[in-house]
């Protein structure tokens, strides 16, 4: 399948992750299928994401001379917009970000998967 350009031009694209890209997850979720996984779980941890964020962000702040040792004020700059700006996005609901379980089954169609989401983290399936 082929991939449309995803450049926009954005702040990510141009300063955080230059050659990143994400693709849609209908569009991954496909490559898996394709692939001869089946989709057992998606999960959107948007919240859990923007706490995330926002720890790393305040660990970055309280650590403003050290991050200097490694990177120039600029970059320090540029990781703490993007950080607070993903931070933004994520409690929005602008951004999302999403955990996927996927499977392979064996030759008589058996996944070997516990049956609920609460198994699968009790037997650190999802980490």
């Amino acid at each position: 399948m082929a991939r449309p350009d995803n450049r926009n031009g954005s702040f990510i694209e141009q300063y955080v992750f230059p050659e990143g890209d994400i693709p849609p997850l209908p569009m991954m979720l496909r490559a898996a299928e394709s692939a001869h996984f089946e989709i057992r779980d998606v999960e959107n941890l948007r919240e859990h994401y923007a706490l995330t964020l926002r720890h790393w962000l305040r660990i970055l702040e309280a650590n403003h001379d050290k991050a200097l040792q490694f990177v120039d004020e600029s970059m320090y700059r540029v990781w703490r917009l993007y950080l607070a700006g993903s931070v933004h996005g994520f409690r929005r609901g602008q951004l999302a970000v999403y955990q996927t379980l996927l499977a392979k089954s064996d030759p008589s169609g058996q996944s070997n998967l516990p049956f609920t989401r609460d198994d699968w983290y009790a037997q650190n399936l999802v980490t």
